[in-house]
C-alpha cells in the first residue's frame, strides 16, 4: 500500500486526525476529509504540521455528488465520518440515521463508482449492547440499545450489502472504546482527568459499575491499518480491542493514582443513561484480528493513561475542554 492515495473521512475527529498523522507517518497520500463549517475550522487537523502528502478538504458525507467528487482517484477510504455521541441521539436521531446510515451509503456508492481497491468502514462495539456472553466475538447477537448504536447496525448492514451485492473490496473495523490525546470531552476518560486537572474535588460521572475494553488510540489505529493491508479482511467484520475489561470504577481510580489525586465521585443523574440503554459489560475477543492480520495492541491500559493524563494536562490542551459542563 505504500504511497498509495487514501481518503479519511471524520479525519477532523479523535480517531480520524491519530489516523491521519499514522499514515502520513508511513507515506502515504492522504486526503482529509472536514466536517463543513463557515469558520474553516478543520478540528483536531488544525493541530497537525502542514505536510506535503496531506491536502484537507471540508464537506458532508450526506451529500451523495460530494461523495463522488471526492473518492475519484483514490485507491483507499477509511470511513470514520459519523455522529458518535450516545446521549444527543436520544435528542436528534434523525441526525444519525442521516449522516451514519445515508452518508455510509452514499461513500459505498461513490467508491464502487469510482473502483476504489480498498473501503474499512468504521462500526463500534456498542452495536453488540450488554455482553450475552464474553470475551465478545464478532458472532455475538447486534443489540440497538440507543438511536447511536441502531444507526451504526444499519450503517454496518448498507457497507456489508456492498460488499455480497457488488464486490465493493470492503471490511468493517470494529473498535472498542478507544481513548487518548484529543478525545472527546464527553467521554469518561478525560471527563475525570480534566476534572482532576482543573482542581475539582469532586468528580461528576454516571454509572460506575459498566465494564469497558478500552484500547489506546495509537493501537485503534494501527489496528484500522492492518486491516486495510490485509486481503483476507476483506468481506469480514473485524473486533479491534485489546481482550481485556475494566469497570468504571477501577478506571477511575488508576486514574486518580497517576494523577495523585483524593478526589470524591459523586452521582450526576443527567450522565446516568436510560436503564435499558446503558450498556453494562463490554469485553472484545480479538482472536479474528489477530489470525487475519497477525495485529496485537501494545499499549497496557495503565501506560495509555499516562499518556493521555500527560497529554490534558499541558495548559494548551486542557483549556480547550469545558470541564465543568456536561458535554453531550
Amino acid at each position: 500500500m505504500l504511497k498509495k492515495r487514501v481518503l479519511v473521512t471524520g479525519a477532523d475527529g479523535f480517531i480520524g486526525s491519530h489516523l491521519v498523522e499514522l499514515l502520513l507517518a508511513n507515506n502515504f497520500q492522504v486526503t482529509a476529509l472536514a466536517q463543513y463549517n463557515s469558520f474553516n475550522f478543520w478540528g483536531w487537523l488544525d493541530s497537525i504540521p502542514e505536510h506535503n502528502n496531506l491536502t484537507i478538504i471540508s464537506g458532508d458525507v450526506r451529500d451523495p455528488h460530494f461523495c463522488q467528487k471526492i473518492t475519484r482517484d483514490i485507491d483507499v477510504v477509511f470511513h470514520l465520518a459519523a455522529l458518535i455521541a450516545i446521549p444527543y441521539s436520544y435528542s436528534a436521531p434523525q441526525s444519525y440515521v442521516e449522516t451514519n446510515v445515508t452518508g455510509t451509503l452514499n461513500l459505498c456508492q461513490a467508491a464502487l463508482d469510482n473502483h476504489v481497491s480498498r473501503f474499512i468502514h468504521t462500526s463500534t462495539s456498542e452495536v453488540y449492547g450488554t455482553a450475552q456472553y464474553v470475551p465478545i466475538d464478532e458472532k455475538h447477537p447486534l443489540q440497538a440499545q440507543s438511536p447511536y448504536s441502531a444507526s451504526k447496525i444499519g450503517a454496518d448492514a448498507m457497507a456489508m450489502s456492498f460488499y455480497n451485492a457488488f464486490n465493493l473490496p470492503l471490511s468493517i473495523a470494529r473498535p472498542f472504546n478507544t481513548y487518548g490525546p484529543r478525545q472527546s470531552a464527553r467521554a469518561i476518560i478525560p471527563t475525570i482527568i480534566s476534572q482532576i486537572a482543573n482542581g475539582e474535588k469532586q468528580i461528576k460521572l454516571g454509572d460506575l459499575s459498566p465494564t469497558r475494553d478500552f484500547n489506546y488510540v495509537a493501537d485503534t489505529c494501527r489496528g484500522f491499518l492492518a486491516i486495510a493491508e490485509s486481503e483476507q479482511a476483506i468481506g469480514e467484520v473485524i473486533n479491534i480491542g485489546s481482550n481485556f475489561e475494566i469497570s468504571m470504577a477501577d478506571t477511575l481510580n488508576l486514574i486518580k493514582e497517576i494523577m495523585q489525586s483524593d478526589v470524591e465521585f459523586v452521582t450526576d443523574e443527567q450522565r446516568i443513561r436510560p436503564e435499558k440503554s446503558e450498556v453494562f459489560r463490554l469485553w472484545c475477543d480479538n482472536q479474528k484480528m489477530i489470525d487475519l492480520t497477525g495485529f496485537k495492541p501494545e499499549t497496557s491500559i495503565k501506560q495509555g493513561l499516562i499518556e493521555t493524563v500527560n497529554w490534558f494536562t499541558k495548559a494548551e490542551n486542557l483549556s480547550k475542554y469545558k470541564h465543568n459542563i456536561y458535554n453531550v
